[in-house]
């Protein structure tokens, strides 16, 4: 069961974004959303974190992902 926050800066005309977020809702994960669209401080906090401006960027805990690499957030959800 995971125990480590996790967090998708998404947008919403984004592919992976709601690959990602399905995946989530499948293995019942909960997850808090930003979409950086909308919420500029939360794009500036994205950039900060990856370096970058593409999403989804998925943080899980301490570790950051970008894009949706379903085999490395289940190996970091422990599912």
């Amino acid at each position: 069961m995971n125990t480590k926050p996790v967090s998708i800066y998404t947008t919403t005309s984004c592919v992976y974004c709601k690959l990602a977020k399905d995946f989530f809702k499948e293995k019942g994960v909960a997850y808090q959303e930003f979409d950086v669209v909308s919420d500029l401080a939360k794009r500036h906090e994205m950039i900060e974190k990856s370096g970058q401006m593409g999403v989804p960027v998925i943080t899980i805990g301490d570790d950051l992902i970008v894009g949706f690499d379903r085999q490395q957030i289940s190996k970091l959800l422990g599912l």
